[in-house]
């Protein structure tokens, strides 16, 4: 039985945009395995080595690319979501068509300015889906969340997008990174709650 003037719950309009397991955040929480080092924009390069060849870039070469920017929710392994970010950088197949490589085999390995690393199918930094970012909400990315440049996949969990990255190497055969090594999913699809390998 109801009682009068008893409504419950306001309904939350964004429920539908979080996975299942996460809540909303509205902060940008820090979360780094490793100290966050201080790459120098100078010294900064990033490469992508493929079986038909390879290709670097300085960071004055990137910033002369296209330039992608995303309004995009990303979503935390650790149950946090965070919606409407807005990033600025180079979509991963500009980097590609700017070198004139394609990207034919099956899993990438992204490494990074530190020992991190994560894998990824092929597919799923391909067709705009992922870009190495350099701006978050119109400044500069901070070194703590990954500046100068981290790659950016925010259709799976953050993890996936690698602070401090440094470059992506195509592989024949799936392998696991730093966390995946862990009994992290091999993928990540936030959506399918694929948080931990067996998931």
């Amino acid at each position: 039985m109801a009682t009068r003037g008893f409504t419950g719950r306001p309904r939350d309009d964004n429920q539908d945009r979080l996975p299942p397991g996460q809540y909303r955040e509205l902060g940008f929480p820090v979360l780094s395995y490793e100290p966050t080092p201080m790459i120098d924009r100078s010294d900064w390069q990033f490469s992508i080595d493929t079986a038909q060849g390879s290709a670097s870039w300085t960071w004055e070469e990137m910033l002369a690319l296209p330039q992608t920017t995303l309004g995009v929710d990303i979503h935390c392994v650790t149950k946090w979501s965070k919606f409407d970010t807005t990033w600025e950088g180079v979509a991963v197949d500009d980097f590609l068509d700017a070198a004139g490589l394609e990207l034919t085999q099956p899993y990438v390995m992204a490494t990074c300015y530190t020992d991190y690393t994560t894998n990824l199918p092929s597919e799923d930094v391909r067709g705009g889906q992922a870009i190495v970012a350099h701006t978050f909400e119109g400044e500069p990315l901070d070194p703590e969340h990954g500046g100068p440049a981290r790659l950016l996949v925010p259709h799976l969990y953050f993890w996936k997008s690698a602070k401090w990255v440094q470059g992506l190497r195509a592989m024949d055969e799936n392998a696991l990174g730093f966390w995946e090594g862990y009994g992290y999913h091999i993928r990540g699809d936030p959506w399918q709650e694929q948080r931990y390998a067996g998931d």
